[in-house]
């Protein structure tokens, strides 16, 4: 039988003995005589647990009488202060559900990301290999997409952060929100998971959009943290922590459209690798190929539609697909009633079941016309500019206006011309 002995500071203090002192090792305590005398903790199984502490106080709801449970409801302390998705990182991608059978991976995309993660994580000696890849383009070519694929092909767990999170009310938040999401990355490569931080968007939340953006503190700490990152991957600390702690590198991968309207010194070449991305007509025909493929459409078809809007981004084909369905959707409105749908897709009941019809016929004929249709709503926000009409002044009907949208906007372009030229003639 083992006796435990609580040591004493003073007389007539009294001694405790934290749980960590007081383990499954034997501790040691001197009784002032020269002698020692071991012992062994009497709560030795409670001290090798090593499960969640916030799960264990909601186990214990109802096991104390309530007098010592302080507090009832959601206050009371036998609540958990947090849950477990809680200690999920908000910026973590699972990718694990996502199938990438029959979606084309462009090869240069995916030489260019394979090759800069893996210089990233083997650490070449006396090689300054930059942190960050800015992946930039036109709107439209799939560049998260691709990157989606190529890590779940890689086997990579991203964290990733929106260009809506490099701007806050708060000054230095979004600066520290990359350090935090930089180390949850560091930390999952320490569990022995691949992982990077991808940034989506980087120049529209760091970047200037000419001299109308307004440049804010959180701009600069963004643009100097991804400085610094790039400069010292292994020795990020967060605000308050000033330890030296090396880290695991991470690598960093940032889309864009037009990167020259970052800071310059973020994106000079011993910091960042740029990679243009401009899809070539294989890689256009072989993503558009898999957007049809669960439509039966041979690649025939698919090449002539290609060929047909060559001047269309590669989410053009995804919104002509999403647009053919629109007639299955009339369809099934009209069986049901406008007054109906509510019952049907929020919360349906078990007999009304989930909605089902069969997938619309995708001719060449039916996607061309449904592909120019899409081009005339493109032409129409280029032609109609109403904003133009509406800020020269008030565009009310009258006895001689229009509130058509068609004649207030040729009569708001034909007094621009004739102001135009009065100016011209004097």
């Amino acid at each position: 039988m083992t006796s435990v002995v609580t040591p004493v500071a003073k007389v007539g203090a009294v001694g405790r003995v934290a749980r960590h002192q007081m383990g499954a090792t034997p501790v040691k305590f001197g009784k002032g005589n020269g002698t020692r005398v071991t012992m062994m903790s009497r709560w030795k199984g409670m001290d090798e647990d090593i499960s969640d502490d916030q799960q264990d106080i909601a186990r214990g709801r109802g096991m104390v009488d309530s007098k010592f449970q302080g507090g009832f409801g959601l206050g009371g302390t036998a609540n958990a202060v947090m849950s477990s998705s809680d200690y999920i990182s908000d910026g973590f991608k699972d990718l694990s559900n996502m199938t990438d059978e029959g979606f084309y991976i462009s090869e240069a995309f995916l030489d260019k990301m394979t090759v800069h993660i893996a210089k990233n994580f083997m650490g070449i000696p006396k090689v300054k290999v930059p942190l960050i890849l800015g992946v930039w383009g036109g709107k439209g070519q799939g560049k998260t997409f691709q990157s989606d694929l190529i890590f779940k092909k890689l086997g990579v767990s991203p964290i990733v952060m929106s260009a809506g999170e490099l701007e806050s009310g708060n000054a230095g938040e979004p600066a520290k929100l990359i350090r935090q999401r930089y180390r949850e990355a560091s930390d999952i490569i320490k569990k022995g998971r691949m992982s990077t931080l991808f940034i989506n968007d980087l120049d529209a939340g760091a970047g200037r959009m000419g001299g109308s953006t307004q440049y804010t503190v959180n701009n600069q700490m963004v643009n100097a943290t991804l400085m610094n990152l790039a400069d010292n991957p292994t020795n990020v600390q967060l605000p308050g922590q000033y330890q030296v702690e090396e880290i695991p590198r991470v690598p960093i991968i940032a889309t864009g459209n037009d990167f020259s309207t970052l800071y310059a010194p973020l994106i000079r070449d011993g910091r960042m690798e740029k990679f243009y991305w401009s899809p070539t007509f294989e890689d256009r025909v072989g993503v558009a190929c898999g957007i049809f493929k669960a439509d039966n459409v041979n690649e025939q078809d698919v090449e002539v539609l290609v060929r047909t809007f060559d001047g269309q981004s590669i989410d053009f084909f995804g919104a002509l697909r999403a647009r053919v369905y629109d007639d299955k959707v009339r369809e099934w409105v009209k069986e049901v009633g406008q007054a109906n749908i509510g019952k049907f897709l929020i919360n349906p009941s078990r007999d009304k079941g989930k909605v089902t019809f069969d997938t619309p016929a995708m001719s060449l004929e039916i996607l061309l016309s449904y592909g120019k249709a899409l081009e005339m709503e493109q032409e129409n926000v280029k032609r109609v500019q109403l904003a133009d009409s509406y800020l020269d002044g008030a565009v009310l009907a009258g006895n001689s206006g229009s509130s058509n949208t068609d004649q207030s906007m040729v009569a708001g372009r034909s007094n621009r011309s004739q102001q135009g030229g009065g100016v011209n003639s004097n």
